[in-house]
């Protein structure tokens, strides 16, 4: 029989816990609450948790430090950490997901998309990430790393080197939102310059190029983009 998964969920506001703790336990998760970053962030260093809630705004420690934290330490680097935001600040969503967050719910926040957003991050980590050179094939879209080649529909499409590297980079993790300074770190390299502005440039041509394919990539109004997989 396959053990629960655990989330751990770090919010000082007892009403809005409480709230995370009902529903969560409620789709067959166990949870624990902490009220402070301190005892939170001991937590999740010392224990296993297959889940973090992390609530952006807490006394004495940051959400973004305890999340810069987290991912500097070799034992919880790769955990799924949701943030949880007011609504409006752009800014700290994607410092967190600079930091390492890999999604975000803004409050007030409805309970059924709460839970979407938990399951979608815990199916995404028990799939195993295509290696760099692995080909890669979602919805009608082929990508083909050693060839350097993308076909749509069957058809090559003839990109250049960077809307080769962003469509590659986003098509790696489908559904994961991801800023333009991520992007720009991924596919930076010495023979090409790219910048957060130039980032929005490439997508327009890269999704003119793929035609009706060019809807999967999406704009996440804010914070950057990601592919769509349906």
């Amino acid at each position: 029989m396959q053990s629960r998964k655990q989330i751990f969920i770090i919010e000082d506001e007892e009403d809005i816990a409480e709230l995370l703790r009902f529903n969560l336990s409620l789709e067959g998760y166990d949870i624990k609450t902490f009220p402070d970053a301190e005892s939170g962030l001991q937590a999740v260093l010392k224990e296993s948790a297959d889940l973090l809630l992390l609530d952006l705004m807490l006394p004495g420690m940051s959400g973004l430090e305890i999340c810069r934290q987290i991912r500097a330490d070799h034992k919880t680097k790769s955990l799924p950490i949701i943030m949880l935001t007011a609504k409006g600040e752009e800014a700290d969503i994607v410092r967190g997901l600079e930091m390492g967050a890999d999604d975000y719910i803004t409050k007030p926040f409805s309970p059924k998309i709460l839970n979407a957003r938990v399951a979608a991050l815990l199916r995404r980590e028990n799939k195993h990430m295509p290696d760099q050179s692995s080909d890669i094939m979602i919805n009608n879209v082929q990508i083909h790393p050693g060839r350097h080649e993308v076909l749509v529909d069957g058809k090559k499409i003839d990109l250049t080197h960077s809307e080769f590297q962003i469509l590659h980079f986003l098509a790696m993790r489908p559904g994961w939102v991801f800023t333009r300074g991520q992007i720009v770190d991924a596919i930076r390299g010495e023979n090409y310059a790219v910048t957060d502005r130039s980032i929005d440039f490439q997508m327009v041509g890269l999704r003119k190029k793929m035609g009706s394919a060019g809807e999967y990539i999406e704009t996440v109004r804010g914070v950057g983009y990601k592919f769509r997989e349906e």
